[in-house]
């Protein structure tokens, strides 16, 4: 089939799924980029402490829970990131589980139940008192900083001194101080370090010594070490440790009721195709989640330095990045009927999907063309659907009748072809049981790479909210 002829599939069987789905489609005027985004939440209390990028805002999932009144049950996220949606039910009240991958992820969320329910206001008196004083400058000795192949220079070395010295201080403390102080430091490691994070990698001042793009990129002055401790500290004290009561009593997540008025968080940390099948079926009120986008966005280079503080080493690594939900073009194929015999439909239902068909043939042509700047494209998007399918399928098992599952997604776009997510997955949920009750498009669209568009021009892509429900 020449090339043509697939674009002119494609183009037919987008418009008729285009015109299945018309009426589902709902622009969303009280959306806005910044609460689908971490945006909003880099000025919202408690969340504001770690920048993480990936991931909406707490407004949203508390506008969900409010629109939807969802004020009971529990609520599932399976990409838990850092945390959104469990903090933002536990504080409408609303129990919630999460499903963690990454170590980063799962630390600050630790991290954060321990500041809400461990903390006692003597906890907090001497964090803040350990703040002003710089009690770690007076640590004689040092703790090792962990290093990996691609966090290797990532500090100055007067900076990398400091560091160890902190994380030798850290370890003079018992719990819940020492996993506060060590997150602390993991708050603030992109604002002393050579390193932003920019899109799909880090981007590497030039005084690093590594190449970073073309252009040389000069961050400026890197924050003072102390100055950027002792601001964490003051902004996480004035945050949690406001009405914090001496003795009080603490609650540790999935033991016993949570403290009065909010909700209880349970984690699991592992990898959502291991730890889903295990979940029991329609016990979920609702899931919100944002699962990663099929942008070719590297979560374990993008957070290498948190996880090299973390502790994991170069084969950690490489197992994290394999176990991800296949969105990168390192991804290998999974072997997932080993672990549940029962998505062999999911998986027949997403390589059957028309328009998908036709779009990996488009993809596949453009490789065998020299068209792709990298080869893996089109395995990493057939894969992205597959996975996601077997996400939705045990979403549908999971929740309980006439419950909703939210996802915020984008679509994206390839060798100049756009592809319709929001359209593939919406015929895959109907599929396997699911009600599309609206596709929320939010009135601002997301552009392109310069790449694509210096080749292909620009085309607007749609950042949507689903919004299916379980009959």
């Amino acid at each position: 089939m020449s090339v043509s002829d697939i674009r002119k599939a494609i183009e037919q069987q987008l418009q008729e799924l285009e015109g299945r789905y018309r009426n589902r489609f709902h622009l969303a005027h009280r959306l806005h980029r910044a609460q689908v985004s971490f945006q909003q939440n880099r000025k919202t209390s408690t969340y504001r402490w770690f920048h993480y990028k990936e991931g909406f805002s707490s407004s949203l999932v508390t506008n969900l829970l409010t629109e939807y009144r969802l004020t009971g049950g529990k609520i599932l996220d399976p990409f838990a990131g850092s945390g959104t949606t469990l903090f933002a039910c536990r504080n409408q009240g609303v129990d919630s589980e999460g499903i963690e991958l990454l170590p980063v992820g799962q630390e600050i969320i630790r991290a954060r139940i321990l500041l809400e329910d461990e903390m006692t206001g003597e906890h907090f008196q001497a964090l803040a008192a350990t703040g002003q004083r710089k009690d770690w400058k007076t640590v004689p000795g040092r703790h090792p900083l962990a290093e990996l192949n691609i966090t290797r220079g990532a500090y100055p070395p007067h900076i990398r001194d400091a560091m160890e010295q902190y994380l030798a201080f850290c370890q003079e403390h018992t719990e819940p101080l020492r996993t506060v102080l060590r997150f602390v430091l993991l708050c603030v490691l992109e604002t002393i370090s050579y390193t932003r994070k920019d899109g799909q990698y880090l981007r590497w001042d030039y005084r690093a010594g590594r190449r970073s793009g073309e252009k040389p990129f000069d961050k400026g002055p890197l924050a003072d070490f102390d100055r950027a401790i002792q601001e964490k500290i003051q902004d996480i004290c004035r945050d949690a440790g406001r009405g914090a009561v001496p003795g009080q009593t603490a609650w540790l997540p999935g033991y016993g009721d949570a403290p009065r008025g909010k909700g209880s968080i349970r984690l699991h940390c592992g990898s959502c195709f291991d730890i889903l099948p295990t979940l029991e079926e329609e016990t979920c009120t609702a899931i919100i989640t944002s699962p990663p986008y099929c942008n070719r966005y590297d979560y374990t280079r993008i957070y290498a330095l948190e996880l090299a503080l973390l502790g994991a080493d170069e084969l950690q690594l490489k197992a994290l990045r394999q176990n991800l939900l296949s969105c990168t073009v390192e991804n290998r194929d999974k072997d997932l009927l080993r672990i549940k015999g029962e998505w062999a439909l999911p998986l027949r239902l997403a390589g059957q999907q028309p328009l998908l068909a036709s779009l990996l043939d488009y993809l596949h042509h453009q490789k065998q063309q020299g068209q792709l700047n990298n080869s893996g494209i089109p395995r990493m998007v057939k894969n992205y659907f597959a996975e996601l399918a077997i996400v939705v399928f045990e979403s549908a098992r999971l929740l309980r009748p006439d419950g909703h599952l939210f996802m915020v997604n984008d679509n994206v776009r390839y060798a100049g072809v756009s592809i319709p997510v929001d359209l593939i997955l919406a015929d895959l949920a109907e599929a396997m049981g699911l009600q599309v009750v609206s596709i929320l498009v939010l009135p601002e669209t997301k552009g392109n790479s310069s790449q694509q568009m210096k080749i292909w021009g620009r085309a607007p892509l749609r950042k949507c909210v689903y919004v299916w429900r379980k009959p």
